[in-house]
């Protein structure tokens, strides 16, 4: 299938070239001016636009500008409410007037910061912790230079003030960003605000990273076309991204000539041996003057984070891969903050837990808990309890259900499922059935976040790469409740789970913490 064959392309193949090579079909003959154009790369104005950005992204950094303005605006007059207990029009002495000037400028010189530490660019806006990351950093700058230059000058600074305004313009700009990227994550589940990607790579990738983007919709990427060795080929090699609705509309050597004809946003270069270092440079060259971005995917996969870092030798842009950090230290610092976690949530919570144990054993026979041997940390089994959600007999009930699975090929699960009480129901919506694995966790057993805790009968099943599951405790929480929980498929909640090992931080199991309120109390794929 040639470019000029793709539903939907704005040129064809002979247009295109002459477009971009500045030649026309007659002649062959190429401009040198024009093709001097073509090597011109696209510039960026001082938010990080490019030419052509599209409108929703310039929407949204406009949005996320004015958040921060009105952040710092309202943490300025809470600072003045705080520690002069008045308002700034009645500041009269010179310091007074000092602090009011400060005020007036701190929504102006927050965003100068904020932008100076490229907080603004598109790239780092929506998904991923880089960009919350950098707004840390922009306001510590911002205080340490306030500080500094109130020193420099013998400025009279009140430092009850800059203790008050800062730390709360901080938390507002988070808070704020926080509340577009949801917004944004919205918008792109429903199909807007998203990134039109033509996908370069060996068939096989380009159909993994489809599913993988497929999955993580809030990114917004969406594979519009793919080229492939040798381009379109017979209807048996090509079916998997036929089937996916991924059309071929090009070879490797016809990347540019693609990305024109589809009008895409990002080109992603799967892991493939043609595509060496030379290659892919001269590809960065010739992608220099379209809009389009390019992402490189590395062989290695589910590594991410801290532990990934490139490091620049003899002109090549390494990939230092740290160890995981499976022992030591910092375990035992996880381990401690588990128990002491879990002791504490036991004694605030234990009002709450008599009250379900009794409405659970009023609402049907059998008792209030339910034990189960699951396999933990290096194989070991041991008891996890949860509150009773199913009747007494549910795993005799359990042979005649086995055709009516709606599970993930592994685990049995039903949505309408008729063992589970009319209780047991709300509590597995919202999981507080798994409330009592906080006594797992108090015991060492399980961690507040980690991988799900296998049944023997899933263990029996893993191959090596599943098997690094057990390095490390089973979670109350973990990315599988982050991400579907029961409506993941199996080979997705293993990924998961490896992903969590191999990355694991204390800033990961933070996220995992916060994301998990949200996933439990909108209540999707818990039946």
């Amino acid at each position: 299938m040639s470019i000029s064959d793709v539903p939907g392309a704005r040129t064809s193949r002979g247009e295109i070239e002459e477009k971009l090579l500045g030649t026309s079909p007659a002649d062959g003959v190429a401009d040198p001016v024009r093709r001097e154009r073509l090597l011109v790369p696209r510039q960026r104005n001082s938010l990080g636009f490019a030419e052509r950005t599209p409108a929703w992204q310039r929407t949204y950094v406009l949005k996320v500008v004015a958040v921060d303005a009105l952040a710092a605006a309202f943490a300025a007059f809470v600072g003045f409410f705080a520690r002069f207990n008045t308002s700034p029009a009645n500041l009269e002495t010179t310091s007074g007037r000092a602090v009011v000037a400060c005020a007036v400028l701190l929504p102006v010189l927050w965003v100068v910061a904020m932008g100076a530490l490229r907080t603004y660019e598109p790239r780092f806006l929506g998904v991923g912790s880089e960009e919350f990351h950098r707004v840390l950093t922009a306001a510590l700058a911002f205080v340490a230079l306030v500080g500094t230059t109130s020193w420099a000058f013998d400025l009279e600074i009140a430092r009850g003030y800059v203790v008050v305004a800062f730390p709360i313009a901080t938390l507002l700009t988070l808070i704020g960003r926080y509340a577009l990227r949801q917004q944004l994550h919205a918008q792109r589940t429903r199909g807007e605000a998203g990134q039109t990607v033509v996908a370069v790579g060996h068939r096989a990738a380009v159909a993994g990273m489809a599913r993988q983007l497929h999955r993580a919709s809030y990114h917004g990427m969406r594979i519009v076309g793919a080229c492939v060795p040798g381009g379109r080929g017979s209807a048996a090699e090509d079916a998997e991204l036929d089937e996916l609705g991924i059309p071929i509309i090009g070879s490797f050597d016809e990347v540019r000539h693609a990305v024109t004809s589809v009008d895409a946003d990002v080109v992603l270069v799967t892991a493939s041996p043609e595509l060496d270092g030379p290659g892919l440079r001269r590809l960065g060259w010739e992608l220099e003057a379209t809009r389009a971005d390019l992402l490189v995917a590395p062989a290695l996969t589910e590594v991410i984070g801290p532990r990934v870092a490139i490091r620049p030798v003899c002109g090549l842009p390494l990939l230092h891969v740290e160890r995981p950090e499976l022992t030591g230290v910092r375990r035992l610092a996880k381990t401690t903050v588990d128990r002491v976690a879990a002791g504490t949530a036991l004694v605030v919570l234990s009002p709450l837990l008599l009250v379900l144990a009794l409405v659970i054993k009023f609402d049907s026979r059998g008792p209030v808990f339910f034990k189960q041997q699951r396999v933990g940390k290096d194989g070991k089994t041991f008891p996890m309890f949860k509150f009773r959600s199913m009747v007494t007999d549910a795993e005799k009930l359990l042979i005649d259900l086995r055709d009516a699975t709606d599970g993930n090929g592994v685990l049995f699960k039903m949505k309408v499922d008729p063992r589970i009480t009319r209780v047991g129901r709300v509590l597995r919506r919202y999981s507080i059935d798994e409330l009592p694995q906080l006594i797992n966790v108090l015991r060492g057993e399980m961690s507040l976040v980690g991988p799900r805790p296998p049944l023997q009968k899933e263990v029996d099943e893993y191959g090596y790469d599943m098997r690094r599951r057990l390095l490390v405790k089973p979670g109350l929480t973990g990315l599988w409740q982050i991400n579907g929980r029961s409506d993941l498929d199996w080979d997705e909640s293993v990924r998961l789970d490896v992903r969590y090992v191999e990355n694991w931080s204390f800033t990961f199991d933070f996220m995992i913490l916060w994301k998990t309120a949200g996933a439990v109390l909108r209540g999707r794929g818990a039946y």
